[in-house]
């Protein structure tokens, strides 16, 4: 009889295995997309950035074009 009630808590591990694996695979996701707009797109300010450091623009231009998006 003690057979059968361990037995009846065997579908858990496996349930707890899939909902870890879930919670990495989001994790992981949250992670590789951190600092990005949802669709993939850039902001503004991480735009102006690149191209400061890029050397596309200098210090001067940098500084007036950030201050004119805050």
């Amino acid at each position: 009889m003690h057979d059968t009630g361990m037995a009846g808590w065997m579908w858990v591990w496996p349930l707890l295995v899939v909902a870890a694996l879930v919670v990495l695979v989001v994790l992981v996701v949250r992670a590789l997309g951190a600092g990005q707009q949802p669709g993939g797109r850039r902001s503004a300010r991480q735009i102006l950035d690149e191209r400061y450091a890029r050397g596309e623009i200098d210090g001067e231009e940098y500084r007036r074009r950030r201050d004119s998006l805050e």
